[in-house]
């Protein structure tokens, strides 16, 4: 397993070189597009944190202090954003209350006491943890998602059916914890995923058409994709 996750990483790096994935200028930045991508296309976290950027609010304290219709307005464009304004507001409450807004300080946490920490705020589940964990805080943590558990499956590695906790767990116990690596190989799969493994896979064209096992299901050149 080890050899085929190292071979599936060479291979899309091959294809995709660096991602540079997770865009944010400052990890607070990078922490709120962690929230504000639950649900929605990464192009409209981009406007709703430029909004932030415009109003001055891309600061926990200033988050917190400003009305509900100010922010309303800045996370309209990433959907369900009234959810989204307590779910960034229960995470800077958190951030301001115990660590004084400053990202730094709650970086220096152990990664085993931050973790259960993170999944402990409000809106904040497994996949927003993990992605605020390895990407605003350097922690070595892998970020699964749907594309992960699609990828995966289709080449015969996991069930289609696995948890999160599993899928990530099948990472971690067989790759060394490389913040870099994880970076990256979690891009490259994002990329992969809106590229070719989509839920009409484009497999013919996929740099990881030759791994597929024998008896796989491969779309059909011209098909169009979903």
């Amino acid at each position: 397993m080890r050899r085929t996750l190292l071979s599936i990483y060479r291979l899309l790096e091959s294809h995709f070189g660096p991602t540079h994935w997770w865009p944010g200028d400052t990890p607070f930045e990078i922490a709120t597009g962690a929230i504000l991508t639950q649900n929605t296309a990464w192009t409209s976290v981009e406007r709703a944190i430029a909004n932030l950027k415009d109003a001055g609010l891309l600061d926990p304290h200033a988050i917190l202090a400003c009305e509900d219709e100010t922010l309303h307005r800045a996370l309209r464009p990433s959907g369900y954003f009234r959810v989204k304004t307590k779910r960034l507001r229960s995470f800077c409450r958190h951030l301001c209350d115990r660590y004084d807004g400053d990202m730094a300080r709650m970086t220096r946490r152990p990664l085993a006491e931050l973790r259960p920490e993170l999944l402990g705020i409000a809106g904040i589940g497994p996949e927003t943890a993990d992605d605020i964990l390895l990407y605003a805080c350097d922690k070595p943590v892998f970020v699964v998602d749907a594309y992960t558990r699609r990828l995966l499956s289709r080449h015969g590695l996991c069930s289609p059916n696995i948890d999160y906790e599993s899928l990530r767990a099948l990472f971690e116990s067989r790759l060394n914890a490389d913040v870099a690596m994880f970076r990256e190989y979690h891009g490259l799969i994002v990329y992969t995923g809106k590229d070719f493994c989509r839920s009409q896979p484009r497999c013919d064209a996929c740099p990881l058409r030759k791994l597929l096992r024998s008896g796989a299901p491969v779309a059909a050149k011209g098909k169009a994709p979903s």
